[in-house]
């Protein structure tokens, strides 16, 4: 019986990751990335399968179709959340792209607000000279001006310079929590530059913000050199 169950669970892995529109060990499949349609009634069937890989599987599967087809995973993420505990953790992991490039509709599913009453004050970079192996260091304060608390989503975004002198950013997590009402939260992080086989740092003018559900706050610069 368990080799049955096993190879049960082999087969429903093989169907979520096989029929992947961007298959990260493979090769991507143009047709599926523009019209993902015959992949939905899989993931439909496996979105309450009892094995976690399976239900992870199905979440990376719609990461990969947010990514051509936005509307489809938000179609998606409001017919199927509310159901079960573990279909919205599978939702919210399935939304992570969405997320990062601060899609408003998906914010708010989410419940990330507006952020008309959340201000940031004495946002600083401690080192505006940062070498290539060092770290570049940060501070703000986060103020929540609202008579009522508010669900925060807060990342930050790094500009890396690239080989042709223009920036490319990447967006890091800080964090997704409440905070109180008339609150002032003081935060410090660090964005190491240890050399890396997965990135290629350049020297020059690079840039990081601070965002706030999706929304972009002003930018300060700061320079990497050798």
């Amino acid at each position: 019986m368990s080799g049955l169950i096993i190879s049960t669970l082999w087969l429903e892995r093989l169907a979520t990751e096989g029929c992947r529109p961007r298959l990260p060990w493979g090769i991507g499949i143009p047709d599926l990335k523009n019209n993902p349609s015959e992949i939905l009634p899989i993931l439909e069937n496996l979105k309450n399968d009892v094995s976690e890989s399976v239900r992870r599987s199905v979440a990376n599967n719609l990461n990969d179709i947010s990514k051509d087809n936005p509307a489809v995973v938000i179609d998606i993420v409001k017919n199927w959340r509310g159901k079960t505990v573990k279909v919205d953790k599978l939702l919210k992991h399935a939304s992570r792209t969405l997320l990062k490039q601060g899609n408003q509709e998906i914010m708010t599913l989410f419940g990330f607000g507006a952020v008309d009453k959340i201000k940031i004050n004495s946002f600083k970079i401690q080192t505006p000279d940062v070498k290539i192996g060092e770290a570049l260091a940060f501070s703000f304060d986060l103020l929540n001006t609202d008579i009522i608390a508010a669900k925060i989503r807060l990342e930050y975004g790094l500009y890396y310079q690239k080989s042709n002198g223009t920036l490319a950013k990447k967006v890091f997590k800080i964090s997704e929590k409440v905070y109180d009402k008339n609150s002032t939260t003081s935060i410090k992080r660090k964005q190491s530059f240890k050399i890396i086989t997965t990135r290629k740092f350049h020297i020059g003018e690079h840039q990081i913000s601070i965002i706030i559900n999706g929304i972009e706050f002003g930018a300060l610069s700061f320079n990497l050199n050798n």
